[in-house]
């Protein structure tokens, strides 16, 4: 259900008050209408998290076209992305300390602060805010919910304005597989479970010592696959999007068929029984030396494993395929949904009436068009030619990636992006399979972890919820291992539900509705 962000009249509007305080956040009171543009004089200071792989540089062009475009002076804040929210923590223990602007990216510790009055909604300052309200308002109603709605808190405000463009790039899933082997042994990309277990057993015949089912990173890309046995299915709290209720994965009957075929693969070590903890450089290698070869992953591993492998072997292939089917009546040929950006910009309250208008204003600059060609290409003939009649990037005689060299696509440096300038640089390997990848990615992520709850809620959540995330991580790790017999299973299932799930569901349906104006 959508609910337009409709701008307010400002006898209505609250700005923060000035009364000054020790600490904390002030009340809300009528502010001044200030609507003249930014100027130089008009310092904002942004803060960023400076990622370890492209860390933020003040040579960076795209913040030199972003002061340029919307008029003010910047003063860009970046800190070590580990770091990010402890620093932040401390910034928002007093209104005097908070930066104008702030990335986010976890939706509880959004959610966090607006309870605490240390954010702006976009509603309280909507008249400075057309542009946003003009886009946001002209979203289809089903990408509104998952964009829009999705992110707001308790109170049914909008807090975080959402990253618009990397869909197509960021967090993408996929099924894959090394091509070059199976073509090599002229074997066929599984179309089912049942094949992914045959052609395993036949990869295990030709390398003893592989475990060709290559999975990692605990329960998380058990969950990417989660709709080959029944849509949008995960192993703890997911939304049933076909039949519209919330539902707790680990006591349907479909986790009990994920069991036995994981069980299946690492009893016939067709899996490494170490799967849930193996740690990352353990598993690179077990890929990289024709021991793993077919998995739920990131897209991006592909460039990854490719660039890493193929001067030791030029004919290394690793590539994307169709999702095989585990359950025939139930499951599709899909990953679940992960490709969604997280991250967005919040406006803090520094109970500056000054200082909260023009963060609303360099906000809302940056939906124009102008904001967006600077922000996702630059300038052509500095960061940009046209070839062909297409974009390209003028990257430096080192081939420096363009996220290193200009910071475009950089934490905070956007709201809306040219999907067609993260796709450009993207590698023909991926190129390849991006289209069809896309089709096999199921419509809605899970909206688990952006729901928000009141603070009686959310004590409730924690008081349920911490003893069934300890039981049943404990427990289904041990079924998958066989530490516990399947036998179990039902007397699993029976304990869970005896620790509260139906409340525990109850108060996210009761949550989520209140998100879409249910």
């Amino acid at each position: 259900m959508k609910k337009k962000l409709l701008a307010l009249s400002l006898a209505v509007v609250m700005l923060l008050s000035l009364v000054a305080c020790d600490g904390g956040y002030g009340g809300t009171s009528a502010g001044k209408a200030d609507f003249e543009p930014l100027t130089k004089e008009d310092v904002i200071q942004v803060c960023i998290r400076s990622h370890p792989s492209w860390p933020y540089s003040e040579g960076w062009k795209v913040w030199q076209y972003i002061e340029e475009g919307c008029g003010a002076t910047l003063d860009i804040l970046a800190i070590p992305e580990s770091e990010y929210s402890t620093k932040l923590t401390l910034m928002f223990t007093d209104a005097k300390t908070v930066p104008d602007v702030a990335v986010f990216s976890n939706k509880s510790e959004l959610d966090k602060y607006s309870r605490q009055g240390a954010l702006i909604a976009v509603e309280d300052v909507a008249d400075y805010m057309p542009n946003l309200l003009s886009f946001y308002n002209s979203l289809p109603e089903s990408e509104y919910d998952q964009k829009v709605n999705m992110n707001r808190s308790a109170d049914g405000k909008l807090y975080k304005i959402a990253n618009f463009g990397r869909e197509k790039t960021q967090n993408v899933r996929a099924w894959l597989y090394r091509k070059d082997i199976f073509d090599k042994y002229g074997l066929s990309a599984p179309e089912t479970f049942d094949e992914l277990y045959e052609v395993c057993k036949k990869l295990k015949e030709i390398y003893p010592d592989s475990y060709p089912f290559a999975v990692r990173s605990k329960l998380a890309n058990l969950n990417v696959s989660g709709s080959s046995w029944k849509p949008y299915w995960e192993t703890a709290t997911y939304y049933d999007y076909d039949n519209e209720k919330w539902s707790f994965g680990a006591i349907e009957d479909t986790m009990l068929d994920v069991l036995t075929f994981y069980n299946k693969m690492i009893n016939e070590k067709l899996l490494m029984s170490n799967f849930m903890s193996i740690s990352n450089s353990n598993w690179q290698e077990i890929i990289t030396t024709d021991r793993g070869f077919i998995m739920p992953e990131y897209q991006t591993r592909i460039d990854f494993f490719n660039s890493l492998c193929r001067d030791k072997n030029p004919d290394f292939n690793l590539t994307a395929m169709v999702p095989p089917v585990a359950d025939a009546e139930k499951g599709v040929a899909m990953v679940n949904k992960y490709n969604y950006d997280p991250y967005g910009l919040a406006m803090c309250n520094s109970e500056d009436e000054k200082r909260i208008a023009n963060a609303a204003k360099y906000m809302d600059w940056l939906y124009t068009d102008e904001a967006v060609e600077l922000v996702s290409w630059g300038k052509e003939g500095e960061t940009f030619e046209i070839k062909d009649g297409k974009k390209t990037f003028i990257q430096d005689e080192a081939g420096t990636q363009v996220q290193t060299l200009y910071g475009f696509n950089s934490y905070g440096s956007f709201s809306k992006i040219d999907s067609d300038s993260v796709l450009v640089s993207e590698s023909e390997d991926i190129a390849a399979t991006r289209d069809m990848v896309l089709e096999h990615t199921m419509p809605y992520f899970n909206p688990a972890s952006f729901i928000a709850f009141t603070d009686e809620e959310a004590a409730r959540i924690d008081e349920i919820g911490t003893g069934i995330n300890t039981y049943y991580n404990e427990n289904v790790n041990k079924f998958i291992i066989g530490q516990k017999p399947l036998s179990e299973f039902d007397a699993f299932v029976n304990e869970l539900q005896s620790m509260g799930i139906t409340e525990m569901l109850e108060i996210y349906t009761t949550a989520y509705n209140r998100m879409l104006g249910k």
